[in-house]
This record gives C-alpha cells, sequence and structure tokens, in this order.
C-alpha cells in the first residue's frame, strides 16, 4: 500500500512544523502550504489522500475552503480550530467536512482520525474503480465477470471454442457457473437461433428419465427432439441412468435415436454440451459412468475455478449482483464498507458464485429495514419448520435434514455425499425427488 499525502494547511507557522513532524513520524508523506488559496493549487498538483485545515485564515478561511476544495477533490477535509463552537462544527460537519477537532488537540486523536478518513477515502476510490470496470464490462464478462486469471482463461476459451461443433464438457463444482458458461458457447456459436435444452440428470426420477429424453408414442415430444438443430446440455452427468447411458452414447455416434415403444428411427442433429464435477472420472472407475461416453464428451474441456480461487473477482461479482438486485427491488445500493471487504475476502464461499448471489440478494433486502452487513447476510438463517406430528413425517424430515446437511459438507459432490450416508448413488437420488430437495438451494442458502 502506497503512503498516504496529507495536505496541511495553517497561516501558523508553528503549527505546520509541528504537524508536518507528527505527521512524518507516523509514516505519511505530509505537504503544509500557509493560505487556503494555495491549498486549493496543492489539490490539483499533488492529489491528497487527507487534508488537514485551520479554520481562522485570512482572505478565506477553512470553511470556504472546504465548500471549493469538494469542487475538485474528493479527500475528507479535517477541520481544526482553537476557537471552535458546536454551531460552527455542525455547520461543518454538515458542508461535507469528515471531522472537526478544537485545539489544543492530542496528537494520538488526530492520527487516528486520519487512519479512519484515508480508510474511506481509499474504500470510496475502490468503489468507483468497480463501478467504472462495471461499466466497461462485454456481455460476455457480465457472464463471468471477474479480472483473475484463471476466469480470463475460461472466457478465452470460450471464444475458442463456441464457432466449433465439437462436444464441450465443462467441469466444476457446484455452483460456479457451468450451465451459464454453456448458454454462453451456444450464444456465441453457429446455431445461437436454435434451441437450448438443458437436461438435468440430477432432478429426473430415473424411472422418468428415458421417456421424458427421448419421448414416446403418446408424448412424441421428448427433450432430445426439442433440441434438433441446436444445443442439447447434459448438467449432472454422473445422475444419468446408468442403463441409459449407453443410448445416449448411441444418438451421439449415429445421430439416430427411438422413442420408447416405438422402432421408427428418428433423426436428430445437435451438439452435445454437458457438466460434471471433477469427480467424473471417480465415477467411471466406480462403474457408475460409462468411459466410451466419457471419450464422446470430452473433445474439448472447460474448467471452471472455484470463487475462492479467483481472489479479488469476489468483490467485484458481489458489487454487480447488488446493483442488479436493487434495480430489481427498487432499493438503493448498499455500500461495501472495510468490514464487508474483509467478510467477502475471508470467506470460503463453499456454494461458489451462486451461494454469493444469494448474499448479495439478502444484503439487498435488509436496506428495507435501513442497514445491514455482509456479515449478517452470511449468517445462515435458523428453521422454524414445526415438529412433525406423524411417524412419516418424522422420517422424512430426518432423512431430509440428513441429506441436506450431507450435501452441503461435501460441496455438492453427489458421489461423496451417498458414501457418506452409506447409500448407493440411485437411492440417492430417488430420495433427493422424493422429499422435494433442491441441491442447488442448499448450497446457495
Amino acid at each position: 500500500m502506497n503512503t498516504a499525502r496529507i495536505l496541511i494547511i495553517d497561516d501558523d507557522r508553528e503549527m505546520r512544523v509541528s504537524l508536518c513532524h507528527l505527521l512524518e513520524t507516523a509514516g505519511y508523506d505530509a505537504l503544509a502550504v500557509k493560505s487556503a488559496q494555495e491549498g486549493l493549487e496543492a489539490i490539483k498538483t499533488t492529489v491528497p489522500d487527507a487534508i488537514l485545515s485551520d479554520v481562522r485564515m485570512p482572505q478565506m478561511d477553512g470553511l470556504e475552503f472546504q465548500l471549493k476544495a469538494r469542487e475538485i477533490s474528493h479527500a475528507p477535509v479535517i477541520l481544526i480550530s482553537a476557537h471552535g463552537d458546536i454551531p460552527m462544527a455542525v455547520n461543518a460537519l454538515q458542508n461535507g467536512a469528515y471531522s472537526f477537532v478544537e485545539k489544543p488537540f492530542e496528537p494520538r486523536r488526530i492520527l487516528v482520525i486520519l487512519k479512519n478518513a484515508i480508510r474511506m477515502k481509499r474504500l470510496e476510490d475502490s468503489s468507483k474503480l468497480l463501478q467504472d470496470r462495471l461499466a466497461e464490462l462485454t456481455d460476455l464478462e457480465r457472464i463471468l465477470i471477474g479480472d483473475s486469471k484463471q476466469i480470463t482463461a475460461v472466457r478465452d476459451l470460450i471464444f475458442d471454442y463456441a464457432p466449433s461443433n465439437a462436444n464441450v464438457l465443462i467441469l466444476g463444482s457446484t455452483g460456479t457457473g457451468k450451465e451459464l458458461v454453456a448458454r454462453a458457447l451456444h450464444d456465441l456459436g453457429t446455431s445461437t437461433t436454435e434451441p437450448f435444452v438443458p437436461i438435468n440428470c440430477a432432478a429426473i426420477p430415473p424411472e422418468q428419465f428415458e421417456k421424458m429424453v427421448f419421448g414416446t408414442s403418446n408424448n412424441p415430444n421428448g427433450l432430445m427432439s426439442e433440441a434438433d438443430g441446436g444445443t442439447l446440455f447434459l448438467d449432472e452427468l454422473s445422475s444419468m441412468p446408468y442403463e441409459t447411458q449407453g443410448k445416449i452414447l448411441r444418438v451421439i455416434e449415429t445421430k439416430q435415436y427411438q422413442r420408447i415403444d416405438e422402432t421408427a428411427v428418428q433423426k436428430v442433429e445437435f451438439r452435445v454440451i454437458s457438466a460434471a464435477s471433477d469427480q467424473i472420472t471417480q465415477s467411471v472407475s466406480d462403474n457408475i459412468f460409462r468411459e466410451d461416453l466419457l471419450f464422446r464428451l470430452n473433445t474439448l474441456v472447460i474448467e471452471l475455478p472455484s470463487l475462492a480461487e479467483r481472489g479479488e473477482d469476489v468483490l467485484l461479482l458481489f458489487r454487480y449482483y447488488m446493483q442488479r438486485l436493487s434495480q430489481l427491488y427498487d432499493l438503493p445500493t448498499p455500500s461495501l464498507k472495510n468490514d464487508d471487504i474483509a467478510a467477502l475476502l475471508s470467506y470460503e464461499w463453499p456454494g461458489n458464485v451462486r451461494e454469493l448471489q444469494s448474499v448479495a440478494e439478502r444484503r439487498v433486502l435488509a436496506e428495507r429495514r435501513g442497514g445491514g452487513s455482509v456479515r449478517l447476510a452470511l449468517a445462515r438463517q435458523t428453521s422454524d419448520a414445526p415438529f412433525p406430528g406423524t411417524l412419516r413425517e418424522a422420517v422424512a424430515a430426518f432423512e431430509r435434514e440428513l441429506i441436506s446437511r450431507a450435501v452441503q459438507k461435501d460441496n455438492g459432490r453427489m458421489d461423496d455425499v451417498a458414501t457418506s450416508l452409506g447409500i448407493g448413488r440411485r437411492t440417492l437420488n430417488e430420495k433427493i425427488v422424493k422429499l422435494g430437495l433442491d441441491k442447488d438451494a442448499l448450497l446457495s442458502g
């Protein structure tokens, strides 16, 4: 961090010398001038981080200086006076002064006030830079906001892979934005006007999977038919029923499929984009997922970093979501204070970008009550659900709570969740559907 520059304005030479000595001893870069007019000129050339100004000075006093300084600088102004009174102090603060200090003053108090004032200015500077950066973002960057090397590399791969019709496998933890990347590949590709059809393999009951995907004689418009000409997005690959994987492989290889209970062959043409956690190779080893299908799907691979790996991208992301959500709820956009920034950067974000968006929403909604903080928004809400009345309800509630905790503990890695619970992956999928659980909501709550 650069040494802060403090501008001192006082017509008393001894006071200027004394303040310069105090500030330089504390590690600041001090510049002293003897009049308010000289102070205004110095602001233009030195760009101070804070200003210490006497009130009573010839030609232009500190109160008038403060008003003129606001027109050319947002450096906080701390006024000092040996003849101050309450009305003067109130007037100064109402007109934008950061603080008002009476002489004689305690040196430590001046240093504390300066420290806090400089922190405030740098936070404002940081916020302005974030706002300027947000205004410059391209459409793709708005999907994957950030300046880190990791996310920049992902955007480059999207631009490289989008024009191709080759299959793409997107790897990443829950909440990192895999579907957003898939949609970006589609929107920037050659079939942007054609349908984008997502299939969440974990959300479809195994017994209904093939009927929904391939269609039936009674319902011929399955998801496979809907994707014709466009993009088929297979999410949560490892949750796809094993017996169905061979049929999906044949469709990819032959561009043909049959509806359930029909012999007629249907032709189809689409690009396949799929998404999975980095545990997909373990699923192959465990004979849960077919290796030959994986080889068909991973022609091109994009690996998404976790939010914890993206450093200060979290600040840009959080401000972006707060601005968007503030417009949605017609609320003022909260400012990010030092404690907010510290909370954002120190949190591990197990739910990644999806969790960050939820925290941003809670922070914005807190403005309806006149305030809040990121730390409060990060605090999890306790459940007020009533006690179950029957044994069946109690068992279901227990299973729901147990599975929910396992999903959160294992960060949405469903193979690990099944292992932790001591049940098979298929059984886990069936219980999630039966109990009405939403994995994404669990990880972002």
